[in-house]
């Protein structure tokens, strides 16, 4: 018989074109109506992951750990988490969600994270997924602290992991720099520089001077104790972890979200963020980096859905139970069965401090903002008596002399005091930005191949897929608008003044200059 065109275009030659549309999504199906412990929800990443969840997955109930800061019960830091504009979206679409959340009181500087027995016992008869990203992320954060809250708290969350009944993932995030005395970082564990029970007695026995007098001692090649202690908590993963599905997770420097749950949403200024927002306020005029070497940038809602997803890549291992007995016999020759995700771009997407840097001045000159405190003047050297010099010249003399006349007329000086916490966080940054690292990440390039098209929508991740030229635009004018409290709407009054610190900036080199001429002119004179 005949096929008729109407036939023809329901039954089109090659398959049904529906397929791939009817697909679920595995993730959002492996999450449903399961039980989720984060930690570290108060945080910039613990937020997005609390905030994905709820939004995308279908989740029984996620537990959060909150402990009182700066005079704030737990419950008002609570509710003042829903407070970002993260969870504006999903306020629109499920105004209930936070009956899903149920808060512990608990801190992690204490043994066992703070928490009470019967809060622990909860934790074990009820949840089966863990995303462990409580952590101090101070670079110059003491080691006594640094020590209990990066490592001990590791230890102690994996004990009480171990005894929960339905466990079906842990998920520690570490940092892809946590093993930065290395040109080469792979997707697999490295020796810590000291062994980590050895470094929580010592510190639970030398009182605080003594601690800070062996400091750089126990640090050694180490650049602070933030990649010390985070390099050391993986050896606790290593050999704590390695009998429950776990998977460690390293992302590389954290910047603005790229499209959800709002595009350019963040809420501090550490590493990139704070050079980004200092040179574009004028205030941050010269760092000490490499221009030609790559800054391993990820935007915070990719380094989220990839945690995600390696949670739910570690738990569907097929082959995790059959390997359960092998991996007992060979953990005793130390064979490593933690799944190691390195998130990074370099290898997919990589940008350069010089084009970090170039786009930043671009899309920042489009909309300066009114809180400029001068005009955007900002350039990098790589020696370091260069930059000695030219830091003197442009932070520490414009400080003094500006808190000198603030003085004058009676106000408080604060300029002095602003330009040496700028000076240390670009001192800090430094090693990050001369030294060159090479990143593998197949692993995550891997789990993104596993992924079904509707996964890669819900979920995506994949650096390959990103432009940083459009992604830095949303960067931009989401710095301005969350960290500076600037809407776009004062985008015609910020030219305004930018335009008349560009004047006043031309007009002040034009003096110096003149001056600085005038003085060669009397030298050579009294000379000759």
């Amino acid at each position: 018989m005949a096929t008729t065109n109407e036939q023809r275009l329901s039954h089109p030659p090659g398959g049904d074109i529906t397929i791939e549309e009817e697909k679920e999504s595995e993730i959002c199906k492996f999450y449903k109506d399961k039980t989720v412990l984060i930690t570290g929800a108060t945080g910039y990443l613990g937020k997005l992951v609390m905030e994905k969840l709820l939004r995308s997955c279908d989740v029984k109930k996620i537990f959060i750990i909150i402990r009182e800061k700066k005079g704030k019960d737990p419950q008002k830091r609570f509710d003042e988490i829903f407070d970002e504009p993260c969870f504006e979206p999903i306020k629109r679409k499920n105004p209930t969600f936070k009956q899903k959340i149920q808060v512990l009181i608990g801190d992690a500087q204490f043994p066992n994270f703070g928490l009470s027995d019967e809060d622990i016992e909860t934790l074990k008869a009820e949840c089966q997924v863990v995303f462990h990203y409580a952590a101090t992320v101070r670079f110059d954060e003491k080691i006594r602290t640094a020590t209990y809250i990066n490592i001990r708290a590791v230890r102690d969350l994996i004990n009480i992991t171990k005894e929960m009944k339905h466990l079906k993932a842990f998920l520690h995030c570490s940092t892809a720099y946590s093993n930065c005395i290395h040109p080469v970082i792979e997707e697999k564990f490295y020796d810590p520089p000291i062994d980590p029970e050895t470094l929580i007695n010592l510190v639970d026995t030398l009182d605080e001077n003594t601690l800070q007098a062996i400091t750089p001692g126990l640090l050694g090649k180490y650049p602070n104790t933030y990649t010390f202690t985070k390099c050391i908590a993986e050896a606790i993963v290593r050999k704590e972890a390695n009998n429950i599905p776990a998977a460690l997770f390293r992302p590389s420097i954290v910047i603005a979200t790229a499209k959800e749950p709002v595009g350019g949403w963040i809420n501090n200024v550490y590493g990139a963020t704070g050079v980004l927002l200092g040179a574009a306020l004028g205030v941050l005029r010269v760092m000490q980096l490499k221009k030609t070497n790559n800054a391993d940038l990820v935007p915070a809602d990719f380094v989220v859905n990839s945690s995600i997803a390696a949670a739910w890549d570690v738990a569907c291992d097929k082959n995790l139970d059959q390997k359960k007995q092998v991996r007992e016999e060979e953990s005793k020759q130390e064979k490593d069965k933690t799944h190691v995700y390195n998130y990074v771009s370099t290898p997919e997407k990589p940008i350069s401090w010089r084009e970090f840097e170039n786009l930043g001045e671009k899309y920042g000159k489009q909309v300066p903002s009114e809180k400029c405190i001068w005009y955007y003047f900002f350039f990098t050297v790589e020696s370091y008596w260069v930059y000695a010099l030219t830091k003197f010249l442009l932070h520490t003399v414009p400080a003094n002399v500006i808190d000198f006349l603030a003085r004058c007329i009676g106000k408080e000086p604060m300029m002095v005091k602003g330009y040496q916490k700028i000076n240390k966080f670009a001192e800090i940054l430094a090693f990050f930005g001369l030294n060159s690292f090479k990143f593998s990440n197949q692993n995550v390039q891997s789990m993104w191949k596993k992924l079904n098209e509707k996964d890669k929508e819900l979920f995506e991740f994949s650096m390959a897929n990103l432009d940083w030229s459009i992604y830095f635009r949303t960067y931009v004018r989401g710095s301005r608008l969350y960290l500076l409290q600037d809407t776009l709407d004062t985008v015609p009054k910020g030219k305004v003044k930018y335009y008349k610190l560009m004047f006043a900036h031309y007009a002040l080199l034009t003096i110096f200059l003149a001056v600085f001429i005038k003085i060669i002119m009397i030298i050579f004179n009294f000379i000759f």
